[in-house]
C-alpha cells in the first residue's frame, strides 16, 4: 500500500530520499565530532609516544657519540703522555689522566712500567695493586697487574706470598698460565728445591701453549740446573711422533 501524506496524498520518493540523505549526513557529522573529540582528548598520547621514540633514538645516538668522543679524548691524552721523553714525566702525565674502567687499567699498567724504570718500586706496586683491585677493570688486566706486581717486587716479597699470588694465575685456562708457572719454577730455584724446579721447567718446555722464547728459557734453566736435556729432547720427539 503506497504511503500518503497527512492530506491523503502519496509521499514522493524524492522526499523520502532527501530525508535519508539528511540523516546520513547528520550521522556522519556526529561521528566526525566524536572522532575530533577523541583526538583532542587522547591525541597527545600518540604524539608523546612518537616524541619518546624519536627522542629516545636521538638520546641514544647522542650518548654513543659522547662515549666515542670521550674514548678518543682519553686515547689522545695517553698518546700525548707516552710521547714525553723521560720516565718520570710520562708516569706523572699518565697518573693525571682522569679515567675509569679499562682505560684506567691501561694507564695504571703503563704508569707502573714507567715507575719501574725510575726504580720507584713502591710507586709501581701501588699502581699495579690499584689495577688488580679495580672491580670495573677487565679480569685480564687485573691478572696481568698481579703477575707484574710479583715480578716487580721480587724477593722483597716472601716466597709464600708470591706462590699464593701466582697459584691462581697458573691454573688451567688462565691467559698468563705459562708465565705464572715460569715464575713458580724460578721461585723453586730460589728456595733451593732444584728437583721441583727442573720438573717445572721440563713441563714448560713441553707445553704447547708456551712461546718459543719461553721454551728456550726453560731449556736453558734445565741445562743450568743439571737436568737431562737429551732425555727431554727424546721425550718431546717421541710425543711428537705419537701425535702424528
Amino acid at each position: 500500500m503506497p504511503l500518503r501524506d497527512k492530506r491523503g496524498g502519496k509521499l514522493r520518493e524524492g522526499k523520502m530520499s532527501n530525508s535519508e540523505s539528511f540523516i546520513d549526513e547528520v550521522t556522519e557529522e556526529v561521528r566526525k565530532d566524536k572522532l575530533f573529540g577523541y583526538m583532542r582528548k587522547y591525541g597527545w598520547i600518540a604524539v608523546l609516544a612518537v616524541l619518546l621514540i624519536v627522542g629516545g633514538t636521538a638520546y641514544s645516538e647522542f650518548r654513543k657519540a659522547q662515549t666515542t668522543g670521550a674514548a678518543q679524548a682519553v686515547g689522545d691524552e695517553i698518546l700525548a703522555a707516552l710521547e714525553i721523553d723521560d720516565d718520570e714525566g710520562r708516569a706523572a702525565a699518565l697518573q693525571a689522566i682522569d679515567v675509569s674502567g679499562p682505560a684506567a687499567a691501561i694507564t695504571g699498567l703503563l704508569t707502573a712500567a714507567n715507575l719501574t724504570e725510575t726504580d720507584d718500586i713502591a710507586g709501581a706496586v701501588g699502581a699495579l695493586e690499584a689495577v688488580a683491585l679495580d672491580a670495573d677493570a677487565p679480569q685480564v688486566y687485573r691478572d696481568l697487574a698481579v703477575l707484574k706486581s710479583v715480578m716487580v717486587q721480587g724477593d722483597t716479597l716472601s716466597i709464600e706470598d708470591r706462590r699464593a699470588l701466582l697459584a691462581g694465575l697458573a691454573m688451567a685456562g688462565g691467559p698468563f698460565r705459562v708465565l705464572a708457572q715460569e715464575q713458580l719454577a724460578l721461585i723453586s730455584v730460589e728456595a733451593g728445591d732444584i728437583e721441583t724446579a727442573v720438573t717445572q721447567f721440563v713441563a714448560l718446555a713441553q707445553d704447547a701453549e708456551a712461546t718459543r722464547g719461553l721454551r728456550e728459557r726453560a731449556f736453558s734453566m734445565i741445562v743450568a740446573l743439571g737436568g737431562d736435556i737429551e732425555a727431554l729432547v727424546g721425550d718431546i720427539a717421541a710425543t711428537d711422533a705419537q701425535d702424528n
